[in-house]
This record gives structure tokens, C-alpha cells and sequence, in this order.
């Protein structure tokens, strides 16, 4: 454990997911969709009202996009312009169908708001009943909640773009969606992110805090985009140079699969199974490689333990399992 895992760790066991997203980093990675939209219904579910970057991004666009409707609700809150409290166990949510003739931007008047029965929790029945009648979900979860958010999404067949910790990729369940070809990684997967917090949102790193506006800001270096809406980065093959030595690429002691370091030293004439790292799925094009498994569910199905692999007696991080399409060693 890092201490820049430590906030993440302790989000997810007290349930603080508050991590409001910033309006540049949705603009950035929503410029890769705009054709998925047109006369769609956007459920954002896990957002408060008007404060969510979410709503701001998709009522300021609604007419560029063509969009249908643009649905909002969020967690114990019932206050429309202010970050969740969670001092009410009921909620609302936000319903806007697009400007009034002759506006430009949309105003709170034209924003439809009702009281849910409930406090907004998205496995409630009457958030499940708005994600039914939606077409797409764009939101930023709760992280400790992330299996079970994919799943949902996954049961119920829709669209999403969603925000989640790279470390998610190696949950099983979540990476059984990724063998499926249910869920990939967006587009915009580098660098640093840095999200909104409350004032009361305690950060010990000081160089993952930062003041700006009289806003309070921590920075995540490991989030990613997770969606099943295609992109053209999904399908930009990886231009591979290596070739495979014995020497070069050695053999798991508890799997029979070679050992690459990075994505950018796959080799290109190998023709079996190859360990690369998690973050190899920022790059994978589904018609360039197949994926065989993760590390621990594979072992777990030889051997019946779960292990990650083992190379000169120690265990490496987390392994993908991939292998090339119509690659032989004979050619």
C-alpha cells in the first residue's frame, strides 16, 4: 500500500466518494462521443443537482449534442445548487429537455425538479425505473461501490461512460465484463486528475492537495474512463517491432505465459500467451489481441489458488493474459 492509495482505501471503507469531477476533464474525454448522442436520453444518477459538472457539461450542450433529455439525481441530498450533505434521507432529481425559444443557456426555471420517495441511492427502485427509460449514463460513481455499479449498468444493456479507479480492471467481475466485450477504457486515460472535494474531506498528502477559487482539490493519478460506447482509439493498432527470444521474454513459474514489462515490447511474432500490465487495456484493439484472463482467476483456475505470477521466485503486479490474432511463429 502507497500512501497515494491511502485516500482511496479509506474512501471505499468509509463510503466518502464524494470526488465531484472537473468540467476540463469531461469536456476532454466527451469530445470523443458526440455522435453516440443525438435524440438520447442522459441519466446522470450519481451527481448532485446543478453543482455537477455532468449536468453544467450536458444542459450547456443539450442543443449541440441533439439530445433528448437530460435526467440528474444524486444521494440524500434535496437542495438543487449544493453539494451533497447527506443530511436528508430523501433526494430529488432534475429532468431538462432543452433551451426555451429564443434562450441560449438553460435556466433553473426551465429545469423540471421533483421529490424522489427516497434518498437517490442508484439500487433504489425509482432510480432503477429513470435508468430504464435512459439511453446513456455519464457519471462518476462511488468507487467503493464500483462492482456493483458495472454490474447494474451491464444487467439492465446501457450505454455508459463512467469514471472509476484503474485498479477496478482487476476486480473480477468487472474484469469478466473486459473478456466479454461489455466495457473497455475510453480515451482519456493519462496524467493526473484532479477532482473537487468538500472542505471537510481530509487530505494527508500535500502534494495531492491543492486550494483554488476558494475550492478545495484532490489529485487521483490512476482514474480512467470505463464505457462501451466505441471510440477510434479502440481501434488504432499497436505497431510492434520486438521479436521474441527465450532470454528476452521468460516464462512464469506458475503459468505458462511470457513476461512482458511493458505494452511497447510485445513482440510481434509470438504466438502464445503473454503477461502484460493492467494498463495494457488503454491500448488494446479486440481485433488485434484477444484477451485470455487476469492473473488470479487464471491461477486460481489451474492450480485452484489464487496467485499473481511468479518470475525469479516473486510476484509480479497485476497480469492481463493476451495473445496476438492469426500471429505463428512459423511465419
Amino acid at each position: 500500500m502507497t500512501a497515494d492509495n491511502q485516500p482511496l482505501i479509506a474512501a471505499a471503507a468509509a463510503r466518502k466518494d464524494e470526488f465531484y469531477t472537473q468540467l476540463t476533464d469531461i469536456e476532454k474525454e466527451l469530445s470523443h462521443y458526440q455522435n453516440h448522442f443525438k435524440n438520447k436520453v442522459v441519466y446522470c444518477n450519481c451527481d448532485d443537482p446543478t453543482v455537477s459538472n455532468f449536468f453544467k457539461y450536458f444542459s450547456m450542450k443539450f442543443e449541440d449534442l441533439r439530445l433528448k433529455k437530460l435526467i440528474t439525481t444524486c444521494y440524500k441530498n434535496q437542495q438543487r445548487d449544493l453539494f451533497s450533505q447527506h443530511d436528508t434521507e430523501r433526494a430529488i432529481a432534475l429532468e431538462y429537455d432543452g433551451f426555451r425559444d429564443g434562450e441560449r443557456t438553460p435556466k433553473l426555471d426551465d429545469i423540471g425538479v421533483w421529490n424522489l420517495r427516497g434518498d437517490g441511492d442508484f439500487r433504489s427502485g425509482e432510480c432503477v425505473d429513470i435508468l430504464k427509460r435512459a439511453d446513456i449514463v455519464v457519471t462518476n460513481p462511488p468507487f467503493s461501490l464500483f462492482r456493483e455499479y458495472v454490474a447494474q449498468l451491464v444487467e439492465f444493456d446501457k450505454k455508459f461512460l463512467i469514471l472509476g479507479d484503474q485498479n477496478a480492471i482487476s476486480y473480477k467481475e468487472v474484469f469478466n465484463f473486459f473478456e466479454q466485450r461489455k466495457i473497455w477504457l475510453g480515451v482519456d486515460n493519462g496524467g493526473t486528475k484532479w477532482f473537487e472535494v468538500n472542505e471537510s474531506y481530509d487530505i494527508r498528502t500535500q502534494s495531492r492537495k491543492k486550494i483554488e477559487n476558494g475550492k478545495k482539490f484532490f489529485s487521483m493519478g490512476r482514474i480512467c474512463w470505463y464505457t462501451n460506447l466505441d471510440h477510434f482509439k479502440r481501434h488504432e493498432e499497436l505497431i510492434l517491432y520486438k521479436k521474441y527470444t527465450p532470454e528476452a521474454y521468460p516464462k512464469y513459474e506458475n503459468y505458462d505465459a511470457i513476461e512482458v514489462a511493458q505494452f511497447a515490447d510485445i513482440p510481434v511474432d509470438y504466438e502464445g500467451n503473454m503477461g502484460v500490465p493492467i494498463t495494457f487495456l488503454d491500448r488494446h484493439n479486440p481485433d488485434q489481441f484477444d484477451l485470455i484472463g487476469i492473473d488470479r482467476m487464471l491461477t486460481k483456475t489451474l492450480i485452484g489458488k489464487q496467485s499473481r505470477f511468479i518470475l525469479n521466485g516473486k510476484e509480479k503486479f497485476a497480469r492481463v493474459v493476451i495473445r496476438h490474432k492469426g500471429v505463428s511463429n512459423g511465419n
